[in-house]
């Protein structure tokens, strides 16, 4: 498990945000609140792509989770003056996304699309321009995504209330109390989602690579 753990952080994590100063991030706030342009700026570019991360995680639908961000920054913008300070500026800009991600997850029970959309993998990177980093060979640029990949469908794999709690542990780095401040659970409860996420991503990527440890390779001369 924490191999498991170790491999979706090296991964995956690289979009967590660096914790921000509180007397600057009161600065924000007021400045946020006084309606200044490069306040709302300055918010944007620190936690938009963050945000998007993780709502497409939670939806698992990259063009729909850019409409979702969208909505969690108007609905930041519409409500700082109220933001109350009882938690960090990330962690009410966190519940706000997974709330919003909820709300959409909702929309998509009630109307599910009957087309299939084709996008193309790894944001539009072609396999030539994998291979363009010469600093790992072929074989390991396919080892390395396989992996990603393989981490990314055992998280699409979980059931929501489970995904939300190891992606915001194992991802974006909240402690207990800022998920449970988040999805507004006990610590408690928090654990235990991230217990019972983790261990059903252990097993499904268990039942994918399993199967591989039987393979042997016989090499083969050149005729």
């Amino acid at each position: 498990m924490q191999q498991c753990r170790q491999i979706g952080e090296q991964a995956l994590a690289d979009d967590q945000i660096d914790q921000i100063d509180p007397q600057a991030e009161a600065l924000l706030i007021e400045r946020l609140r006084a309606g200044e342009e490069e306040a709302y700026e300055s918010l944007l570019a620190r936690f938009q792509q963050p945000v998007y991360s993780l709502v497409q995680r939670l939806i698992d639908d990259a063009s729909e989770a850019s409409d979702v961000t969208q909505d969690v920054f108007l609905k930041v913008f519409r409500n700082i003056g109220s933001f109350r300070g009882q938690s960090s500026l990330k962690t009410w800009i966190y519940r706000i996304s997974v709330n919003e991600a909820h709300n959409r997850r909702r929309w998509f029970g009630r109307h599910r699309r009957a087309e299939i959309e084709l996008e193309s993998d790894d944001a539009g990177k072609s396999w030539l321009e994998h291979l363009s980093d010469h600093s790992k060979t072929p074989f390991e640029l396919v080892l390395n995504q396989e992996r990603r990949d393989a981490i990314e469908r055992a998280l699409a794999g979980l059931s929501p209330t489970f995904r939300e709690a190891v992606v915001l542990r194992d991802l974006e780095d909240l402690s207990y109390e800022e998920i449970a401040d988040v999805l507004d659970i006990s610590i408690g409860t928090v654990k235990s989602r991230i217990l019972r996420g983790r261990e059903a991503m252990r097993k499904a990527l268990i039942e994918e690579f399993e199967p591989a440890r039987g393979m042997q390779f016989s090499p083969q001369t050149v005729e």
